[in-house]
């Protein structure tokens, strides 16, 4: 078990100094050659991608343990003798498959209480944004608390007689994804009402090397939002964690509240920041209705952002969630020639026909990432946004409204980009941005690494 340090001062001063401020324009620049910000000149391990010409590393079964498993493994000593919530979902399993709920159920010594479910519910199967209520999970009796419905973070009422709340969630590395944001939230509560946060540890899929896209500016803070970090930040959900423990500013709550809050990590025993979730050995449980494997998750974070508002629409049918992308009116033969003159690192093209649920052809363009290493994974989305104000003249994004304004800027969280695009469209300068995003990410880096768990 890893109890986090306490801060140093001179810490909180530059996250404030990093995080504190919103983005600038940056200074317009030649376009920058691509890089990927890393803190370590180790190659990361080959990427797994559907491509052919991307091998797989042969790994070993299991290599990894997971925040679970050394849990049981140490006789289940950070939760002995206390009465605990467990806030989790699906992907809440140790390595064998084996559900967290069951195990902390049975577990000698420990008095599961509560159980507490975020986006997508305890059964993982309802759709993004959809609200839900409590309920009784049929299994165990238990009470199933909500925390995407009538409130987002646990209740006083909720946590009175807990000891501690143990998160295990699976997240996929991406600042959108909601699952950080219930962590974050949770946090707020717990040291508010005097609950100890135990934090069971989960590979980040996309390894804690890759680095990527705007920072959240404060205004943009929500509940797809509550950490002030790059869009792919590279980060476990145990080093988020510590983050928001031990940086000021983070948290929602007085300072005094931060300092006497309680944090416990259980990290993974086996996994290094260059491990994608190949590299693992680990099955991958679907984190939610759309990101059912390892191939979404990578398209999670390359085109996400580049469906918001734009006009480009991804999946082939129901096939290949954000593997797949396409625009009204243009062809997939178009749409490649398109992005293959943009000469994006890293990635390729190709033209895949499926049928939809009616058994009709759909075409459509599945976008591959060819070099891990050359791969910015925003870098695609940011094109999309361009090139759609090619598309659809003279600019989508000067037209919306307050709300959907709104909802482009919590998602991509610069202020900043914001401006340019909707001013200048198809000529916003985005090689400018893309310097000053990895430049920032490799300071993010710097400042991040006193709260890594893991070596590359």
């Amino acid at each position: 078990m890893l109890r986090a340090p306490r801060p140093l001062l001179l810490l909180g001063f530059l996250f404030v100094g990093l995080f504190g401020c919103s983005s600038n324009p940056p200074t317009p620049a030649p376009p920058a050659k691509p890089a990927t910000p890393v803190v370590t000149a180790a190659r990361p391990a080959p990427a797994s991608q559907p491509a052919a010409a991307t091998p797989v590393r042969p790994v070993a079964v299991h290599p990894v343990m997971l925040g679970i498993d050394v849990l049981a493994a140490d006789g289940f000593a950070a939760v002995r003798g206390k009465r605990i919530g467990l806030l989790t979902h699906p992907a809440g399993v140790d390595r064998h498959g084996r559900s967290t709920i069951d195990i902390l159920h049975k577990a000698p010594g420990v008095k599961l209480v509560a159980l507490f479910a975020p986006e997508h519910a305890l059964s993982g199967q309802l759709k993004a944004s959809v609200n839900f209520g409590d309920e009784v999970h049929a299994a165990t009796g238990l009470p199933v608390y909500s925390l995407h419905g009538a409130n987002r973070k646990p209740t006083k009422k909720q946590l009175e007689g807990l000891d501690a709340l143990v998160v295990d969630l699976q997240d996929i590395g991406v600042r959108s994804y909601t699952f950080s944001v219930t962590m974050r939230y949770a946090m707020d509560s717990c040291f508010t009402h005097g609950v100890e946060v135990i934090v069971l540890d989960r590979p980040n899929p996309l390894g804690g090397l890759k680095v990527d896209g705007p920072h959240l500016d404060r205004e943009w803070m929500s509940g797809v939002g509550a950490f002030r970090i790059p869009y792919v930040h590279g980060l476990t959900m145990g080093e988020l964690a510590r983050i928001a423990a031990h940086a000021p500013g983070v948290l929602d709550v007085p300072e005094e509240v931060r300092a006497r809050g309680k944090l416990t990590v259980v990290p993974m025993r086996g996994w290094r920041r260059s491990m994608r979730w190949p590299e693992t050995g680990l099955r991958f449980v679907p984190t939610s209705p759309l990101v059912q494997d390892f191939a979404a998750v990578v398209g999670y974070a390359m085109v996400g952002l580049g469906c918001e508002y734009s006009g480009f629409r991804h999946g082939a049918g129901r096939e290949h969630p954000f593997r797949a992308i396409s625009f009204r009116g243009k062809t997939p033969v178009q749409l490649k020639a398109d992005l293959e003159r943009r000469n994006i690192p890293g990635l390729a093209y190709r033209l895949i026909t499926v049928n939809d649920a009616q058994g009709r052809p759909v075409n459509s363009l599945y976008v591959e990432v060819v070099d891990w290493n050359a791969w910015r994974p925003t870098q695609l989305s940011f094109e999309m946004m361009r090139l759609a104000c090619v598309y659809d003249p003279p600019n989508p994004f000067a037209k919306l409204g307050p709300r959907e304004m709104r909802s482009f800027n919590i998602h991509v969280g610069s202020t900043a980009w914001w401006q340019a695009l909707s001013r200048d469209g198809a000529k916003v300068n985005l090689e400018a941005f893309l310097a000053d995003w990895d430049r920032r990410a490799r300071v993010y880096q710097d400042l991040t690494r006193r709260y890594w768990l893991y070596q590359p």
